[in-house]
């Protein structure tokens, strides 16, 4: 496990800070991940540290940026630590979808793959169960 996962899921409330599944419905825990990766230029310090589900993990890779399906225009992605979730991502609790409300929130959703028919099942059984959003 990651030394600094204690940490990293105490700021994150042991979500995930993209999609925001809740860690308890998994049987491990999330991962931590660097958001702006090592590869690409970033700190392996707690300001570059999120903690992320695997599919948001294995999406994101050593993405920082997506197209936003609106307008066409590469934007950067969502970042953990100068975002807040709220500013550019809704839940369509109807739908069991993330919807992003600006064109960081629509690139996330498109590059991670919030959508996908997988994560809105289970997302639509974490809110039967209550443990989101």
């Amino acid at each position: 496990m990651n030394p600094h996962y204690a940490q990293v899921a105490l700021q994150a409330g042991h979500r995930c800070e993209y999609c925001h599944a809740p860690e308890a419905v998994f049987n491990f825990p999330l991962e931590v991940e660097h958001i702006v990766p090592l590869s690409r230029g970033g700190d392996d310090i707690a300001a570059n540290w999120a903690l992320a589900c695997r599919a948001c993990n294995l999406y994101k890779a050593t993405h920082l940026s997506g197209s936003d399906p609106e307008s066409q225009r590469v934007v950067r992605l969502f970042h953990p630590r100068e975002d807040r979730w709220e500013g550019h991502f809704q839940v369509a609790t109807l739908r069991g979808e993330i919807v992003g409300c600006t064109p960081i929130g629509r690139a996330t959703v498109a590059r991670l793959e919030m959508n996908s028919m997988a994560q809105v099942t289970a997302r639509l059984q974490w809110m039967r169960l209550g443990f989101f959003p």
